[in-house]
């Protein structure tokens, strides 16, 4: 089996492949979402002026309850709610940046979870 470390080397070296062919701007921000073995994370950011213009993810402020961020279930609410964000900022289309993820799982939920809520990528 590939070690936990290789395995993030490359997928570190697949996501600047990616980058390297996609970049965001105001118009149409970069979706790009970060997993880790408890938690799930999404930022809008629009590369051109270098700012995250809305984030999500499934960490918890403390006194909130806490759930467990890293099923399928906690990536479609951050896709939810990173949808819910971005309306807000009034963005609609996005370039989706899975990081070097497979797309499949929570990536995939949460993607698919944005489309649901009105994201178009």
């Amino acid at each position: 089996m590939i070690s936990q470390r290789e395995r993030n080397v490359i997928r570190q070296r697949v996501h600047v492949r990616i980058r390297e062919k996609m970049s965001g701007t105001a118009e149409r921000p970069r979706l790009n979402v970060y997993r880790s073995l408890n938690h799930i994370y999404a930022q809008l950011i629009d590369d051109h002026a270098g700012v995250t213009l809305a984030s999500a993810s499934t960490l918890t402020k403390k006194g909130a309850s806490k759930r467990t961020g890293g099923n399928v279930a906690a990536a479609k609410d951050v896709g939810k709610a990173i949808a819910e964000r971005a309306h807000e900022k009034g963005v609609k289309k996005v370039v989706f940046d899975r990081g070097g993820y497979l797309y499949h799982g929570r990536i995939k939920a949460l993607a698919d979870a944005a489309r649901e809520a009105g994201l178009e990528f």
